[in-house]
């Protein structure tokens, strides 16, 4: 199995635009569709790409997940935005904006120079850019990595806050101090807010459970005073999913801050979380256990069998056993279990599926409990997830942790001393005691002036990330004060007037 899913993800990169691996060469519910449907699996997802590529370079081969980084390079737009999918040869094909995906090269760079397999090739570009969209447009991202819901999503503050870990260890490296810590405050305010961005502490799921991660916190990305909501904010499911409480709608996405090394795996609000994706959407099969992205899922088979037409069920996904079994390896217990049920999975040709179905047998059809749905298969995701997870194993640590993180946020629990504001994420007040930073696009220079008499210009500082900084020394104004200030960046007066109130 471990050489069939190297082959397969081998298989699936592009021959003439050498790391273009995309996500299968299926196209789910294929029989549905008609010879003027294009698109299907057969493109390639920033972040299905590096999963592979991440999963090749666990089982050894790193010539293409190099190629695979490079080819992200030559994608990447100056500002580092990078399409939510695309076409071997570059041409963008739908227009969402994941900010995981944004992040993803930089993970796949500090995977490469971990293994030594960067070679001659210098990823300082494309980390820069990426992290400066980062910093610029998050923490709000447009899609997460199911790519149907806008808002605070715990999976993608892992990649952005570890990726912005990674590149400051990138502009260490290259002696750079004030990029270095720069790239680590902005990591530590996300750090220091994610439980209250995508934590409820109310829900309604799990008796005794009422503290736990969501799947995400919906927020507008178009609004920059837009607030995160967890435990009144009411979530519009996709694929007829409808809507209810974000309270109440789960999945395992915060699994990825323990595999990435931003949170203990027996921290009790992970331990809850886990208890409530298991009272809701695990399902133990034949083959082991598996589960669906999130209850309410409606990308999946109808229950009658037919085929996904924009509603449906959405079933359980093998990769989501894979990512419990890096968990599971990093809390201490073996992911042997998991390995031998993802292998399981598996067709008699060794392909893995992405779905397969959990509910009972449907008599006189293909659909039994733990064999494939019509979705696609193979997906190259769940292959790397295997491949990851049986490096992850021998190692005796998780194959993505990032070093630097788990010493930063598990081993010295750092925490920030910063609010952080941008033009795509304005904050409203802040606490006590805390330096307000201003991140600009361009020099700037930032007048303010508080309601108590305190006020100055304070002009921003260059990082080599493509953005500048001023820190307005807010730190030693009483709770009840109100600032305000203007921005004159690039030689013209920025009319709007920002104002932030400190509390107590």
């Amino acid at each position: 199995m471990h050489r069939l899913s190297r082959c397969t993800l081998l298989a699936h990169e592009d021959k003439t635009f050498r790391g273009a691996i995309v996500a299968s060469m299926s196209i789910p519910w294929g029989e549905t569709k008609g010879d003027n449907a294009i698109g299907g699996y057969h493109l390639v997802w920033p972040r299905d790409l590096v999963q592979s590529a991440i999963g090749l370079l666990a089982s050894g081969q790193t010539e293409t997940a190099r190629a695979a980084l490079i080819w992200l390079a030559c994608l990447q737009e100056p500002d580092g935005e990078l399409p939510q999918n695309s076409w071997i040869h570059g041409e963008a094909f739908w227009t969402g904006l994941q900010l995981d995906e944004v992040a993803a090269p930089i993970l796949l760079a500090w995977h490469l120079r971990k293994e030594n397999a960067l070679g001659l090739f210098d990823p300082w570009t494309v980390v820069s850019r990426a992290a400066s969209y980062l910093i610029l447009y998050g923490p709000v991202t447009r899609q997460e990595r199911w790519e149907e819901a806008s808002g605070y999503s715990p999976g993608t503050l892992a990649a952005i806050i570890a990726g912005l870990v990674i590149a400051a260890e990138f502009a260490r490296a290259r002696g750079d101090e004030n990029t270095t810590q720069f790239c680590l405050d902005y990591a530590d305010w996300l750090s220091a807010h994610l439980e209250e961005w995508t934590v409820t502490t109310c829900g309604e799921l799990v008796p005794g459970r009422p503290r736990h991660y969501l799947r995400i916190t919906p927020a507008d990305c178009n609004n920059p005073h837009a607030t995160a909501q967890p435990d009144t904010a009411v979530l519009r499911i996709a694929n007829g999913g409808g809507e209810h409480p974000a309270r109440n709608v789960v999945g395992g996405d915060f699994l990825s801050l323990v595999r990435l090394g931003l949170r203990d795996p027996h921290d009790p609000l992970i331990v809850d979380s886990l208890a409530v994706i298991d009272a809701v959407i695990k399902h133990d099969l034949p083959q082991g256990p598996c589960w669906q992205r999130y209850n309410h899922d409606g990308y999946g088979q109808h229950a009658d069998g037919a085929a996904f037409d924009g509603t449906g069920v959405g079933g359980a996904w093998p990769l989501l056993t894979g990512e419990r079994g890096h968990y599971e390896l990093e809390a201490g217990r073996d992911a042997l279990p998991f390995i031998k049920t993802l292998e399981h999975f598996s067709n008699a040709g060794g392909m893995l599926p992405e779905q397969v179905w959990f509910g009972d047998d449907l008599p006189g059809t293909k659909f039994k409990r733990g064999l494939p749905t019509g979705s696609a298969m193979p997906l190259c995701w769940a292959h790397a997830e295997y491949l990851s997870l049986v490096r992850s194993r021998a190692d005796g640590v998780s194959f993505d942790r990032v070093g630097p993180a788990h010493q930063r946020y598990v081993e010295q629990r750092t925490g920030s001393k910063f609010e952080m504001w941008t033009c795509a994420h304005r904050c409203g007040r802040i606490p006590a005691g805390k330096t307000l930073r201003v991140i600009t696009s361009s020099p700037a220079v930032i007048r303010w002036r508080g309601t108590r008499g305190a006020g100055g210009e304070v002009s921003a500082s260059e990082t080599a990330v493509g953005v500048w900084f001023a820190d307005l020394p807010t730190s030693t104004l009483s709770a009840g004060t109100e600032i305000e200030f203007a921005l004159q960046c690039a030689k013209k007066e920025d009319a709007e007037t920002h104002r932030v109130a400190i509390i107590s």
